[in-house]
């Protein structure tokens, strides 16, 4: 009977999931909701990539309502967290020793939509003209573009905007900040074409060195769990190059499995998924450290941030994301 109970037990564990058995949880806050700009982790969760690294995943997606990942990670709800670059330097003022490992979108989406009639595409084209900005942040991101360009920074005209680009279409203003992955989408299906009725030109373009967010988890959770950071990475690698070599795939999984609640467009989400690929470069997710000493704490400074720390060398470790690809190139051989 003894040994009837171990083979059943047996055959029960080899019929369930290598997920449930030895798998190291890890819990990632996103920024933002479960739309296609995660592809790479839509894809890992589908493909088996995290359990095939034995790792169990939880991605808690990110929006208005959600709790911010600074203060998710810094509270210990959440191992690694997806901020922008500015919240994370606001998360350091207060205290925590939070670290960058990695970074999804190299450049941020984030720029300027403007009409024939008005091209902008240079700082110079800012001085003078009205603005339709969608919030104060971006309102200060065009300041600091006119700043590193040794402009005034308060020579145009900011008028407060919705999310849609309407106001701009109806003549409000000659520009309004908007996101590559959004509202060109919508100009777009309006029938007009980039480059020839409208224009879009993005901050770091225009000389703002921004990311488009940043993976940063708590010194401590590196120290003590580097490998289970680099197995993380290595998984979201694949996904990616899945995403890649198939840019219809996760879309789908979105609409349908993913964000399904949301009521997401599956035309809208496959050309968001397109455009994205733009803002993304081998070696993916790689953030070096010189990026970060220099043009993006230029940025920083330009933006007004106040109390920057003295050693940026020490907010990065750019070789979680290096031994992730080393771990691939080594399984592929």
């Amino acid at each position: 009977m003894f040994l009837k109970r171990i083979a059943i037990v047996v055959a029960i564990a080899s019929s369930l999931p290598s997920i449930a058995f030895g798998a190291e949880k890890i819990r990632a806050q996103l920024s933002w909701i479960s739309t296609v700009q995660y592809a790479d982790h839509w894809i890992a969760k589908e493909k088996d990539l995290f359990e095939k690294q034995g790792l169990d995943v939880e991605l808690r997606p990110g929006g208005p309502n959600a709790v911010k990942a600074p203060v998710a990670v810094a509270a210990g709800a959440a191992d690694i967290g997806y901020t922008d670059w500015q919240s994370f330097l606001g998360a350091i003022r207060q205290g925590n020793d939070f670290v960058l490992i990695g970074v999804p979108m190299y450049n941020s989406p984030m720029g300027i939509l403007s009409l024939k009639a008005h091209p902008i595409q240079k700082p110079e084209d800012i001085s003078g003209a009205k603005i339709l900005t969608q919030g104060p942040h971006e309102k200060h991101l065009i300041e600091a573009v006119l700043s590193l360009a040794k402009k005034k920074p308060d020579d145009w005209v900011s008028v407060p905007a919705g999310y849609s680009p309407d106001p701009l279409l109806a003549g409000d203003g000659v520009g309004y900040t908007a996101y590559a992955t959004n509202q060109v989408i919508t100009l777009e299906k309006m029938g007009l074409k980039k480059g020839q009725d409208f224009f879009f030109v993005s901050f770091e373009d225009l000389g703002f060195a921004e990311p488009g967010e940043v993976i940063f988890t708590t010194r401590t959770y590196l120290n003590s769990h580097r490998d289970t950071l680099v197995k993380y990475i290595a998984a979201l690698i694949e996904g990616w190059r899945l995403n890649v070599q198939d840019p219809t795939y996760a879309p789908k999984l979105v609409v349908e499995k993913y964000g399904s609640d949301l009521g997401l467009d599956l035309d809208q989400q496959n050309r968001q998924n397109i455009l994205q690929m733009d803002l993304r470069r081998e070696p993916y997710y790689l953030l070096d450290t010189a990026r970060v000493t220099g043009p993006m704490m230029d940025a920083a400074r330009a933006a007004g941030t106040a109390d920057l720390p003295a050693h940026p060398e020490n907010l990065v470790d750019a070789d979680v994301v290096r031994e992730a690809h080393q771990s691939l190139q080594a399984s592929a051989k």
